[in-house]
């Protein structure tokens, strides 16, 4: 006896072709990546903008390189170029343009990693925290001592040089750094040394390397080259907003 097929029998197949489709049509569109990747860590998202930053100064240095070679080439009626040329370049050391090479004082800042539970009664946890004050104490008593030359981790920075602190962490010219943070500072070791060991603001940091552990280290070298200064020349300060007439 016939029997009619039950709906099953049509839906099936139809459900198989569609889903087939899909994946087809995934597969696809991915191109063999994830179209859902998962949340990226905050590592991963730093380390990602580091070498976005990374590229782009390259990038900038190379331009730069470029248009320094063009500005010197002979051409009509450029005497006047050709002198401010040789003005800028009178400056280039002192501005921090060109590279360097001489004795280096490097100071080494880092975390504490000791138990809190082993801290002096009345402590707290800023205590294991190098800070942007500490930092830039650092550099300040570096360029009194009359540094010529300096470097902050692997970037070249010059007297405007901004040092900010984000949690545990530096801001420097785009990019971010974790601790240790080295300061080298480029000029005579004995004058440079002296300034750390005047300074009050270092002083008081040092205070901290036995009280909680903070990481002190000071070094010399005989001979080491820093490269040009590639970040941004212009100054960016706050305005104050004029009052609105009555």
């Amino acid at each position: 006896m016939w029997r009619p097929r039950n709906r099953w029998a049509y839906a099936v197949p139809v459900i198989g072709v569609a889903a087939g489709l899909l994946f087809g049509v995934s597969a696809a569109t991915s191109q063999g990546s994830d179209l859902r990747p998962g949340t990226r860590d905050l590592v991963q998202v730093v380390q990602d903008g580091n070498h976005r930053v990374a590229k782009q100064a390259a990038t900038v240095a190379s331009l730069q390189t470029q248009v320094a070679q063009l500005g010197k080439q002979d051409a009509p009626g450029s005497t006047k170029l050709k002198k401010t040329i040789r003005t800028s370049d009178g400056y280039a050391d002192t501005a921090g343009l060109s590279e360097v090479t001489g004795q280096v004082v490097t100071v080494s800042l880092n975390d504490s990693s000791r138990d809190p539970s082993t801290l002096p009664d009345g402590a707290n946890l800023d205590w294991l925290v190098v800070h942007q004050q500490d930092v830039q104490a650092v550099v300040n008593a570096l360029w009194a001592g009359g540094a010529s030359a300096m470097m902050l981790m692997d970037q070249r920075v010059i007297s405007t040089s901004a040092v900010r602190c984000v949690g545990n962490t530096l801001l420097l010219q785009g990019r971010v750094y974790s601790p240790p943070f080295v300061i080298k500072a480029m000029g005579d070791p004995a004058k440079l040394k002296k300034a750390l060991d005047d300074d009050p603001s270092v002083q008081n940091y040092k205070a901290y390397v036995s009280l909680a552990g903070l990481g002190y280290d000071v070094s010399t070298s005989s001979k080491e080259t820093f490269p040009a200064y590639q970040g941004a020349l212009d100054l960016k300060y706050a305005k104050v907003k004029e009052a609105a007439q009555k």
